[in-house]
């Protein structure tokens, strides 16, 4: 087919539509690409032609020309629409003028506008699709090693840092394709040495690497899992019941959509690649605290993995994906154990979300996940209860955390849910963990009493400082909480933190790196006053 001007790359999507694998075909394509070089896209699907420019148009991609030819096939005759889509803006090649606008192509964007600028394109390749690989499940998995012991009233950093402008280059770049796998890892190297030293010079006792080498605190295992591929949030509209409702709350969600990846599940889950054990054994060599690390939780991974005409292609129902989810965190957390990592967090924020999130007011998709199927309020903490419980057993319980939270996307607290935390109790206490990691500084926590029914040998990392809201800190209040806190559950099962993350979002962090590294030189001098 021909075009007014000649692709970078082109490949055959065959009968696929948007919303059952075209797009992840269309990403895997489209991300290695440079701004302004262009994508041919061939489909025999009658539907693409109508979908794939409002996908354009919420991406920020522009669709440049479509030409509709015919495919013979044996002695049949299939209509074939063959698409030339730029990555972002087009912009025209000087000396040659715009090409006609086609009925079924809105003008969009600067197509018509020259530049001065002349582009040289590369002879179109078609290539591989994704394949899917037999997980290979281990026969033993290794022991746990020592590790250091955290005192009460230890200072413990939840764990995302603030990625200085640079990295963020660089983990786009890397998730993009336009970065090797080993000049991003020496980048981030650099950045975790920077946020393992801040937190080194405010005194943390417990320290994490930042969680640097993450696009965002949970979906970053879509990227390293077998048979499963990031796509930005963005690309999920045509798999949604309502895509009218699902641009509401992405609005509501007050973060750049189009930065933040999700998992699209297209085989069954398998983990020949380490999900953080390669963090910790890095930040390890920086430090001699105690190293924590953060796994999102076996729930909401479910939660934002099952994806009907996605994952349904890999899983029947969405518990027999929770079964190989299950299967990789345990694989990871023993590994991490082996490593000699001192505290492994197990992050369940979504459970919130199931007792409080309202649709349209960015609740349901506020932890970048939720999106797909959920049953009612009593069933889904039924499942989320199974689910780390089958996570956790038999593992030793002072080494593992939980950490809940209502959202952590923006400083603006009326974006973010509210409810105390007595619905939950039940769940916590039946689980095979000593320590929860809670947000409870905020007014939207509630109350401590509310906590009444964990077990009497759970810790309590208690948020003391309210990270969306630092200027307003001052010593005297986080002390006052902090002392509420150890009259409430005694000082021996109290451990000092902030809300939540510093950047939950590697593209939307909550403060700049210095404010969080004043933050814990806050936490750290509350600390010495306890003990003093």
């Amino acid at each position: 087919m021909t075009h007014p001007h000649h692709p970078d790359v082109s490949f055959d999507g065959g009968d696929l539509d948007c919303g059952n694998g075209l797009l992840l075909l269309i990403r895997k394509h489209i991300d290695p690409l440079e701004k302004g070089q262009l994508l041919e896209i061939l489909s025999v699907d009658s539907t693409v032609e109508v979908d794939l420019p409002a996908w354009c148009r919420l991406t920020g991609n522009e669709l440049v020309s479509i030409h509709r030819g015919v495919l013979k096939d044996g002695v049949r005759e299939l209509p074939q629409w063959s698409f030339l889509v730029s990555k972002g803006a087009f912009e025209q090649p000087a000396g040659q003028a715009a090409p006609p606008t086609t009925p079924a192509m809105p003008p969009q964007g600067p197509a018509a506008q020259g530049t001065g600028r002349t582009k040289t394109r590369k002879k179109p390749q078609m290539e591989i699709v994704q394949e899917v690989v037999e997980p290979v499940i281990p026969e033993t998995l290794p022991a746990p090693a020592p590790a250091p012991t955290i005192e009460p009233l230890s200072v413990v950093n939840l764990g995302s840092w603030p990625r200085p402008p640079w990295l963020l280059r660089a983990l786009h770049e890397h998730l993009e394709g336009r970065m090797s796998d080993a000049d991003f890892q020496a980048t981030a190297d650099d950045a975790v040495r920077l946020a393992v030293a801040a937190q080194v010079r405010a005194g943390t006792d417990v320290v994490s690497d930042g969680e640097m080498r993450r696009d965002n605190y949970s979906s970053f295992v879509g990227g390293l899992l077998d048979n499963c591929q990031l796509i930005p949030i963005t690309d999920l509209l045509p798999y949604v019941d309502d895509p009218a409702e699902f641009e509401r709350e992405l609005r509501a969600l007050d973060v750049p959509a189009g930065d933040i990846r999700h998992p699209a599940v297209f085989g069954r889950l398998g983990r020949s690649r380490p999900l953080a054990e390669h963090e910790a054994r890095f930040a390890m060599t920086l430090t001699d605290r105690a190293v924590k690390v953060d796994l999102p939780g076996p729930y909401l991974l479910t939660r934002t993995m099952w994806m009907e005409c996605v994952s349904d292609r890999a899983y029947d129902n969405r518990e027999d994906l929770a079964r190989d989810i299950v299967r990789v965190l345990r694989e990871e957390i023993h590994h991490l154990l082996a490593a000699g990592v001192a505290m492994i967090q197990i992050d369940e924020p979504v459970l919130t979300e199931v007792l409080y999130g309202e649709v349209g007011e960015g609740g349901r998709t506020f932890m970048c996940g939720a999106l797909g199927e959920r049953s009612g309020t009593n069933e889904e903490l039924a499942f989320a209860r199974d689910l780390l419980q089958e996570v956790t057993a038999g593992l030793p319980a002072e080494r593992l955390a939980v950490h809940v939270c209502r959202g952590n996307w923006t400083p603006d607290e009326s974006k973010a849910l509210s409810g105390d935390y007595e619905p939950l109790t039940p769940l916590l206490a039946s689980l095979n963990v000593h320590t929860l990691m809670l947000e409870l500084c905020t007014p939207r926590a509630g109350e401590l009493d509310a906590l009444a029914g964990v077990r009497d040998d759970q810790r309590i990392g208690v948020g003391v400082f309210n990270q969306k809201n630092p200027r307003s800190e001052t010593f005297e209040a986080v002390l006052g909480r902090a002392e509420e806190a150890i009259s409430t559950f005694g000082r021996e099962r109290v451990l000092i933190n902030t809300d939540c993350g510093f950047a939950t979002f590697a593209d939307n962090p909550i403060l700049a790196a210095q404010e969080a590294e004043d933050a814990l030189v806050m936490l750290a001098r509350v600390r010495d006053h306890l003990r003093a």
